[in-house]
């Protein structure tokens, strides 16, 4: 046994690095009668030994196995008439396993052999030492990727197939994001750039401006930008939305980026760029990672094609992994130390987060930048992998950051380094009672981990925007009087801000943008519904309705749903997958409505929406601000309707005070005749809707009860149960109940609601008939602009 083993250890050691080309012949082995009992056995069990055969590097062991395998093909393909095609792969499958079994049980036999190769052994363990170390690291690798994965072998065809199609995925991916409709022009015409050329914007961005279009800055980029990049200081910047901010803080950051490569790379000129490239036809790959790991393990396996021989491990082995082993710990520091984290952006929501990686990307395309996303919803395992390939700038939400930096990933765990740091919606961010995982990180940040040159950007709508402090507050002892100055003096003291920042404060006394057209609707809280009813269906296009509750919007989509509006709902309670896709279909569709949460309030850019409807109206100024800079962005105009309930007119005096409208807001004009109509709908689709609810959730809740006591083994009493347990007659009833409801609305629905009443015309001399000027067609904005003309004419 012990001679066997060692003979098991030394062929597989030989295997490793060296393959066996027979030279004699197999011989058989005489074997001692008494081994069997009746003699049985003898003619059946056979053993064979080889003493006389040759040590050959590996790969040529594989060419002469090619070139059998080709005339073996070649000879197949001739006698295909008389042979089957499926008997003979089977045949040599037998064939080797039984070569490979007799390799492994019978060449231990031969005890004079093993004396002879002990000279052989310590030969090859000095080739292996003395060997190129890119070589080694390279087989080791492969080695070790086929051993912790066991994976299917495909062609290299196939991988090669695989590769060319993974930028195909990218790009329908990239396609289906609602920031590529911003994001993208015609390549054909670049667009001309001096005007940018005066802001110290690097050139590979500058190429990157020009390819999407950008012509010229906007006021926030004009002013933020000489100073973050030339003078490098902290940047504190209020502007309206819609007005380019993201571009004010990734211009600067992307150039602080390059300017650290620059540094650091100047003795190793030639390999950066080499890396650079090579990062940026990887960066193609970033949203499709599964995919690019398996092609990846696939190319490491066809590599280590050579030593996929021998999987045990052997005394070789262990020399060559311990040299393995510690030039990659060597390996792995330095490439921490080229690489560390040089730029943070944090955002209060995932989807903004998203939107800013987006936009960083664009800018970046001609810089080999790596980004990288951290946000809560999807798989943290994923986003730990991500961070691996050390990404130059991560954009993140504070809690699943966190979550990471507590973990001690090695890219989070050297923060000291970081150039740039970025809060955006910075006023949401700080207050009181939200994000506690920022505080703590904040904390990090400007205490153990303070880098006294990193560059601070704090941007938002509502940066300076100031409340009114109530009179009961003012006359209390230490009340200080909240002015612009000193809340922005807390918000630098909050972030960490130690020198004298540049502000920049470009917001309006209303706060909201020029172009924005204001209005409302005074009306009880249960006819909310019938007035979004009726300006859905009078005004299409694309609309975003606020709530302030999630139950809210689950209301209205099932509501809307019924009436045949289509809604997509946006919610915190939602999977972060399907919020996406909401948004992404949203920015699809030229005609859509988007029911959401304070979710979508802050940041997003979605192209060309046209209405912003306040259902709820918000509690606070700054989110109507938000929530009313979804539309009327980049100089477009755009609509904002407030739906005022008796319980909404605090909340709308405080917003109305606080942004110190000088006019009061309009009243939106809605068309008596159609309401009545509007009505019978939307209370049918109320008890339609109001049924369906009470049905699932008392399912829901009895399914659940049912559940338990039958894993408990109890009875359940029916007072338990939600609803009294109905016959089968009053259950078929209900249900014929429901069904003549929706047969009634699909007629009603049927029907079109805005009627033209068009008088009898005979046609002119010039062959025209002239119709009547009707209100269908005409747009909210294009009604209100007229009713505005009529109330100034008026007046006049």
């Amino acid at each position: 046994m012990k001679a066997r083993k060692g003979g098991r250890f030394r062929s597989s050691f030989k295997l490793k690095r060296k393959g066996i080309e027979v030279v004699g012949e197999w011989k058989t082995v005489q074997i001692d009668p008494n081994l069997f009992a009746e003699e049985e056995f003898r003619d059946i069990v056979c053993l064979e030994e080889l003493t006389e055969y040759k040590l050959v590097s590996s790969s040529k062991v594989g060419k002469v196995k090619e070139k059998k395998r080709k005339a073996e093909s070649a000879s197949e393909e001739g006698n295909e008439e008389v042979e089957e095609p499926v008997v003979p792969p089977k045949k040599k499958k037998k064939n080797k396993d039984l070569r490979s079994q007799t390799d492994r049980g019978n060449t231990p036999h031969a005890a004079d052999v093993l004396v002879d190769k002990e000279a052989r052994c310590s030969e090859i363990i000095e080739e292996a030492n003395c060997e190129d170390h890119g070589h080694v690291t390279e087989s080791m690798s492969s080695r070790s990727d086929t051993s912790k994965k066991k994976k299917k072998k495909v062609p290299k065809n196939k991988a090669l197939q695989a590769q060319e199609a993974l930028p195909s995925v990218a790009t329908s991916k990239k396609v289906k994001n609602w920031t590529t409709e911003v994001l993208s022009t015609s390549t054909d015409q670049k667009a001309d750039v001096s005007a940018w050329k005066d802001l110290f914007v690097p050139e590979p961005v500058l190429q990157a401006l020009s390819y999407l279009g950008f012509s010229a800055p906007t006021p926030i980029q004009a002013l933020a930008l000489p100073s973050a990049i030339r003078d490098n200081m902290d940047v504190l910047g209020a502007a309206e939305t819609g007005s380019g901010k993201t571009l004010a803080f990734a211009i600067p950051m992307i150039h602080s980026v390059l300017q650290w490569q620059k540094s650091n790379n100047s003795t190793t000129r030639n390999d950066s760029v080499s890396k650079e490239s090579h990062q940026h036809h990887d960066e193609t790959r970033w949203e499709n990672e599964d995919e690019a790991e398996k092609l990846t393990h696939q190319q490491a396996e066809d590599s280590g094609d050579e030593d996929d021989a021998s999987f045990t491990t052997g005394c070789v082995k262990v020399v060559e992994n311990v040299e393995f082993d510690s030039d990659d710990k060597t390996h792995t520091v330095d490439s921490d130390k080229k690489r560390p984290l040089l730029g943070l952006v944090l955002t209060p929501t995932r989807e903004l987060a998203v939107q800013v990686k987006h936009h960083i990307d664009a800018v970046a395309k001609f810089t080999g930048i790596k980004t990288a996303i951290l946000v809560g919803g999807m798989a943290a395992q994923k986003q730990e992998r991500v961070l691996n390939r050390k990404p130059e700038i991560v954009i993140a939400t504070p809690g699943r950051l966190w979550e990471l930096v507590k973990e001690r990933h090695p890219h989070l765990s050297n923060l000291r380094q970081l150039r740039c740091l970025v809060i955006d919606e910075a006023d949401r961010m700080v207050e009181k009672g939200h994000f506690l995982e920022l505080s703590q990180l904040l904390e990090i940040l400007n205490d153990s981990q303070y880098n006294p040159r990193r560059q601070t950007f704090v941007f938002s709508a509502t940066l300076t925007l100031v409340h009114q402090t109530p009179t009961r507050v003012l006359q209390k002892k230490n009340a200080k009087k909240m002015d612009k100055k000193t809340k922005l003096e807390l918000l630098m003291e909050k972030v960490g801000i130690k020198g004298k920042p540049k502000v920049i404060d470009l917001t309006r006394k209303e706060a909201t943008v020029e172009t924005l057209t204001e209005t409302r609707i005074h009306c009880n809280t249960n006819e909310k519904d019938y007035y979004l009813y009726y300006f859905l269906l009078q005004y299409p296009g694309r609309t975003m309705v606020f709530a302030n509750s999630i139950d809210c919007v689950k209301r209205l989509s099932s509501l809307l749903t019924i009436l045949n509006c289509d809604p997509l709902p946006l919610h915190a309670n939602m999977h972060q997958k399907q919020r996406l896709k909401n948004l992404e279909r949203f920015a699809e569709r030229e005609s859509c409505v988007l029911l959401t949460t304070d979710v979508a309030a802050r940041g997003l850019d979605i192209p060309n929406v046209q209405h912003v409807i306040h259902y709820q109206v918000p509690r606070t100024s700054e989110l109507y601000v938000h929530r009313s800079g979804r539309t009327a962005r980049a100089a477009n105009e755009g609509l904002s309707l407030l739906l005022i309930g008796p319980e909404d007119l605090i909340n709308f005096r405080k917003i109305y005070k606080t942004l110190e409208k000088s006019e009061e807001l309009p009243f939106f004009p809605v068309d008596a005749k159609c309401m009545t109509s509007v009505k019978e709908r939307m209370n049918l689709a109320r008890q339609i809707e109001k049924a369906e609810f009470f049905n699932s959730r008392a399912k829901q809740h009895n399914s659940w009860l049912q559940q338990a006591a039958e894993a408990l083994e109890m009875d359940l009493d029916d007072d338990m149960l939600m609803g009294k347990k109905a016959s089968e007659q009053e259950e078929s009833q209900k249900q014929k109940m429901l069904k003549g409801m929706k047969k009634q609305l699909k007629h009603m629905l049927s029907q079109p609601l805005f009627k033209v009443l068009m008088k009898t015309k005979y046609p002119t001399q010039s062959g025209k008939l002239l119709l009547p000027q009707t209100s269908v067609g005409i747009s909210a904005l294009g009604v209100m602009s007229k009713k505005q003309a009529k109330k100034k004419k008026s007046i006049k």
